[in-house]
């Protein structure tokens, strides 16, 4: 349970795990649920480009996702590597952000294998490119 008093469901790892070991979703979309009181998966995409991804986050209100990004090294090749990002735009409420900023922790604990996570607040921070230079830069060369 997050210091917020927010647990995780079962299912945010089980999904988690579908995505890491088997590749079976492109990402998926966590949020709190109604009452407040866990994290649950709002959505899983099995095929869907980066950009789209982007266009369905909402506007108004924060959310959590993993990401199976593929990239390209050059004469290094594709890669692929999971991103957490954690989406809290500046028009969601107060109490909205807080909550998600205070349960990020706990449920970055339990997706063990995460390579990376990204926090943003606009889209523009959340640019294909930046994204690549941020994963090229911290490969091992």
């Amino acid at each position: 349970m997050a210091a917020s008093g927010v647990a995780i469901q079962d299912e945010v790892v089980t999904q988690f795990n579908n995505t890491k070991l088997k590749h079976m979703y492109r990402y998926i979309v966590l949020k709190l649920t109604a009452d407040w009181k866990e994290i649950e998966v709002e959505k899983k995409v099995e095929s869907s480009t980066y950009a789209e991804f982007i266009d369905q986050l909402p506007k108004n209100d924060c959310r959590y996702a993993i990401y199976d990004f593929q990239f390209n090294v050059g004469d290094a090749g594709q890669r692929e590597q999971l991103i957490f990002i954690v989406w809290c735009p500046e028009t969601s409420s107060v109490k909205t952000k807080m909550l998600y900023a205070a349960s990020k922790d706990a449920l970055r604990k339990k997706l063990v294998g995460i390579n990376h996570e990204v926090q943003a607040t606009e889209y523009g921070e959340l640019c294909e490119s930046i994204i690549i230079e941020k994963l090229k830069s911290k490969m091992v060369k």
